[in-house]
């Protein structure tokens, strides 16, 4: 007969590797409204989280209209994430829809938003992550939230945003290295809407664009005639294609102006796994490179 003694020894290595498994399959579920939102997430979160994007890749979230597979990730969610400031309008009818009883965590609070008049109204421009200094506001929020989700977990949150912090701030200086080889005269382009402003503020680029900071906004027949002769005592040289939107504005822009194509930035959304922007990191990096080469060609 075999002991007690032997028994437990040899039943012990298994025991700790099913609470191993166990242990780490309860990752947290974790709702974020856009692709871009979703891949900083997962660097905070690590494989502590299973995260969901709502948008999917080369989606609009402004113009998104959510379908009941969405509702039921929310429904599924532990925590959800928005960026926040009007950009994802559809949201609150989502929560209602879905059953959803938390409160999304809203990761823009803290940082310095820009203004701008619309129409007579002063508005809130809600592209905050195209400048990776505001995305280091981001990963503190979302540190904090995952962290009091999960507590257990709080060691690893943190390690996680340390080490991508300082990919932020490597983003940042290579933005800046790159940018400044332009004169800052020749820092202008077209863009199909105002979704780059944060980024000109950083980095001295002054984009120029025929719809607000909402695609969902038009632009009246007054405004095009204005934007192109600003076009052209201003000399802008080069336009470009957002790849969540539809260009033929911009491209009727471009024929009256003589601006030649750049080639296409992602702005509010991450490319496919396939595509040249499948994380932040690689969006913003291919944002600079193609505005920089645009602009040196052009000057």
């Amino acid at each position: 007969m075999i002991s007690r003694r032997l028994l437990f020894s040899v039943m012990l290595p298994a025991l700790v590797a099913f609470s191993t498994t166990s242990a780490s399959a309860a990752t947290l579920k974790v709702v974020a409204s856009f692709t871009v939102l979703a891949d900083v997430v997962r660097q905070v979160g690590g494989d502590r989280v299973t995260v969901t994007s709502l948008v999917g890749p080369n989606g609009d979230p402004h113009e998104f209209e959510p379908s009941p597979s969405d509702a039921k990730n929310l429904n599924a969610a532990q925590v959800a994430f928005v960026s926040g400031e009007g950009l994802e309008g559809w949201m609150d009818r989502l929560i209602t829809a879905s059953g959803y009883k938390g409160k999304p965590v809203v990761v823009s609070e803290g940082i310095k938003f820009r203004t701008m008049d619309e129409n007579g109204q002063t508005v809130t421009d809600p592209h905050v992550w195209n400048s990776p200094v505001n995305v280091k506001v981001w990963v503190a929020n979302i540190e904090q939230a995952l962290a009091k989700a999960a507590p257990a977990d709080a060691t690893a949150f943190k390690t996680n945003a340390e080490t991508y912090l300082k990919k932020l701030d490597a983003l940042d200086a290579y933005a800046h290295s790159k940018l400044e080889t332009i004169a800052a005269a020749h820092r202008k382009v077209l863009t199909s809407h105002d979704a780059f402003g944060y980024f000109g503020r950083e980095y001295g680029v002054q984009f120029l664009a025929p719809i607000g900071v909402s695609t969902e906004s038009e632009a009246s027949a007054a405004d095009v005639a204005k934007l192109i002769e600003q076009i052209k005592a201003e000399h802008v040289k080069t336009y470009f294609f957002e790849n969540s939107n539809d260009p033929r504005l911009v491209r009727q822009i471009a024929r009256a102006t003589g601006a030649e194509p750049g080639g296409e930035l992602y702005v509010e959304s991450l490319s496919d796994a396939k595509g040249p922007a499948s994380t932040y990191e690689k969006m913003f990096r291919y944002n600079v490179d193609q505005l920089v080469a645009a602009m040196a060609k052009a000057s």
